[in-house]
Parts: structure tokens; C-alpha cells; sequence
């Protein structure tokens, strides 16, 4: 295991048993979030990174009973809170690296992606790998439930001009890993950046 993956499963792991209560208001910014992959009835979606499973039942509601919902976490800490939170019903759970999924090709209809992308260890490589999950015209969600300004001043840091999740930053990162950017909001209440797969 790469020294990136041993301290994320680290990071997370410490604070997986607390940390749906460390942001208890968080869950109308995931249905928003969700709702606006325009997910229908019987699509197959990915919540790449999928932590405590918050995503989980809007992307459930979105796809239905005949859609499919998998959940992919590097941590199994993460993935037992899922669980212990009654999320784990909600769609099939899977530790999984999201730099090398255990999917077929195109096997996709979308990907939620909430708070993963400051934790990848090679944004492009593995942006590249969520593209290939993803049928030609299929979405990607990145997601925070809150802004890059409210989380730096959160965290007691600065914005820096290299942050991946900058718009001039983020539009060529995913163009050069197969996706289009159709949408950008960073606000105080959320973040999210829409894309399409190209073809």
C-alpha cells in the first residue's frame, strides 16, 4: 500500500466512529448534490469515496429499486460506520481503491464524488479511472457540502492558487482525464462541479 493510502486510511479511520456527528446538518447538501446528477429510475451510480454512506440513500431514491447503488471506500472503518448508520442496504459497499476499481468499463451511468478529490494521489490518473467506470454522456458529481473558503477558514488555512478544486485549475484536469465540466459552484454552502464523459 502506496505511504497516500496508508495515510488516508489513518485519517479517516481516527474519525470514522464520530464522524456523521461532527456534521450533522450536512444532509439536505447531499440530496441537493444528488439531485442535480439528474439520476432516473434504473441508472447505475458509483459514490467513489463513499465514507459513512451520506450520499448513499439520496443516490437510492434517485436510482430506485431497479437502479444500482455501489458505495466504494478506501477505509473499513468507514465503510462499518456505513453500516452501523443503516446505510449499508442502500447499495453494495466495497473497499475499493478508487485508482483501480473493481468495475468493468462503462459500466456506469454516473459517479458522486463528495470531498474525494483533495485526496487523491494522482488527481488525473484517477479521475481518468472514474471516466472509464462511466459510459460516453454520463455524470460526475465532485461535491462538498461546504465552499473552499468556509472549509480553509475552517481548517484555519488560506486558499492557495493550487488548489485542484479552483475552477481554472479543475476544468483542464478533467478535460485531460475525459471529462467536460458543464457546471461550477463554490459558494459558502457548497461546493460542486458537474461533468460529462466524453465520448
Amino acid at each position: 500500500m502506496s505511504d497516500d493510502h496508508t495515510h488516508v486510511q489513518e485519517f479517516f479511520g481516527a474519525r470514522a466512529a464520530d464522524w456523521d456527528s461532527r456534521f450533522p446538518d450536512d444532509g439536505p447538501a447531499y440530496a441537493a448534490a444528488v439531485a442535480e446528477l439528474g439520476l432516473r429510475e434504473g441508472d447505475r451510480v458509483l459514490d467513489a469515496g463513499c465514507g459513512t454512506g451520506r450520499a448513499l440513500t439520496p443516490l437510492r431514491a434517485a436510482v430506485g429499486p431497479s437502479g444500482v447503488v455501489v458505495g466504494a471506500d478506501l477505509t473499513p472503518a468507514m465503510l462499518q460506520a456505513a453500516v452501523r448508520a443503516g446505510r449499508g442496504h442502500e447499495g453494495q459497499l466495497v473497499l475499493a481503491d478508487v485508482a483501480a476499481l473493481p468495475l468493468r468499463s462503462e459500466a456506469l451511468d454516473a459517479v458522486f464524488a463528495a470531498g474525494l478529490i483533495a485526496h487523491l494521489p494522482q488527481p488525473s490518473e484517477n479521475l481518468r479511472e472514474l471516466a472509464r467506470v462511466v459510459r460516453p454522456g454520463g455524470t460526475l458529481a465532485l461535491f462538498h457540502p461546504i465552499g473552499r473558503a468556509a472549509l480553509a477558514a475552517r481548517q484555519g488555512r488560506e486558499i492557495t492558487p493550487d488548489d485542484l478544486r479552483a475552477e481554472p485549475n479543475l476544468r483542464p484536469l478533467l478535460a485531460g482525464s475525459g471529462w467536460r465540466m458543464t457546471s461550477y459552484v463554490d459558494e459558502d454552502a457548497r461546493f460542486l462541479a458537474l461533468a460529462v464523459r466524453e465520448g
